[in-house]
């Protein structure tokens, strides 16, 4: 809408456009940087794609793990963080403001390896898996992995470990599990996007430990599920709380998520680790976008809230197909009333 002013003689027309027209305008040439979780980089990869080409905002997601996601969003230096585990209390005091965990899918993490000869399905109990992290037992016909798999050909050689060597929140779901069903990893090893590993080989990012597991004979580590498979990994099967050894599976994971639905806290910093339920798959948790509560930039600050409005809604079709599992429709409604208290200079960023 025009307004024409008349001053000596002189006619002035100033266009006003609309807020709202101006925003629509400017976040079609926004650009939202983030970085942390290597865990969800196919799917945050597909959304980037398909958000840029629908809405014309641009995602540039740096997959560099966990820990350094939670550093550069504490630092400020990113407009969103990602991770696996959740930020400590301590970490949220760095960062200052108010912070939010906005669960976006939910995945599994699964031992993989490399044992020549040994097809997939290894079986694996929760006391053999903390014990082989500790680096209490070291070769692959051990009686007790043994007595799991009378059928595999086991053979003698040593077991080689590979873990994280970067903050990782696949690492931190991983240790959550192990420090559940093992005192002494607790007492020992305990929880963090990085611990003081036992023993072992470092890889940096799921990449990394895919990569060494694939190049090395007789190696154990621990992936995405949607690595080890995109990738054609060897998975093991862990047995569960209910006794029973689970295929890590986008049924088993759904299942492992829909067990902790009703002990989910109100800030969603929760892990699905040992849970209860006879088909779940006992290793799993939500990849979280960090934001913070308040804006600074009103423009980045509408851009991304609505980025993570549609990844929660339109955006979950893209996660079967990538072996992550969709958030269901009750956690969704939680999570929109998250994304509502979102302001920017006092004022909510969506309508």
């Amino acid at each position: 809408m025009g307004q024409w002013w008349y001053r000596g003689g002189a006619t002035l027309l100033i266009l006003n456009v609309a807020l709202g027209t101006a925003l629509v305008a400017l976040a079609q040439t926004v650009t939202l940087v983030g970085a942390g979780a290597t865990f969800p980089f196919p799917l945050y990869s597909k959304w980037s794609e398909v958000y840029a080409a629908e809405r014309g905002v641009q995602i540039n997601y740096q997959s560099i793990g966990s820990g350094g996601g939670i550093r550069q969003f504490i630092a400020k230096t990113v407009d969103f963080g990602a991770s696996d585990g959740p930020m400590t209390d301590d970490q949220i005091a760095q960062a200052g403001g108010r912070v939010l965990h906005i669960p976006m899918v939910a995945g599994a993490v699964v031992p993989v390896y490399n044992v020549p000869g040994v097809g997939p399905g290894l079986h694996f109990t929760p006391d053999v898996l903390a014990d082989i992290f500790l680096g209490k037992v070291t070769k692959w016909n051990d009686p007790q992995i043994v007595q799991a798999n009378p059928k595999a050909a086991l053979p003698s050689a040593d077991i080689v470990v590979v873990h994280r060597s970067d903050g990782s929140g696949t690492t931190a779901i991983w240790v959550n599990y192990l420090s559940k069903v093992s005192a002494e990893w607790k007492q020992k090893v305990g929880e963090g996007t990085s611990v003081n590993w036992p023993t072992g080989l470092g890889g940096k990012g799921n990449e990394g430990v895919a990569g060494l597991v694939r190049q090395t004979p007789n190696t154990l580590g621990y992936v995405e599920l949607a690595y080890a498979l995109t990738n054609k990994m060897t998975p093991g099967y862990v047995r569960n709380k209910a006794g029973q050894f689970i295929p890590p599976s986008l049924s088993s994971t759904t299942k492992a998520m829909e067990g902790a639905l009703a002990s989910i806290p109100a800030d969603f910093r929760v892990f699905f680790t040992n849970p209860d339920g006879k088909d779940a798959y006992p290793i799993a948790g939500f990849t979280w976008i960090l934001i913070y509560g308040d804006q600074a930039d009103p423009v980045k600050g509408k851009a991304l809230v609505e980025f993570l409005w549609w990844a929660t809604h339109e955006g979950q079709k893209y996660a079967p197909t990538l072996l992550y599992a969709s958030l269901p429709k009750s956690l969704v409604t939680r999570i929109e009333q998250t994304l509502r208290t979102v302001t920017s200079r006092g004022a909510a960023v969506l309508p």
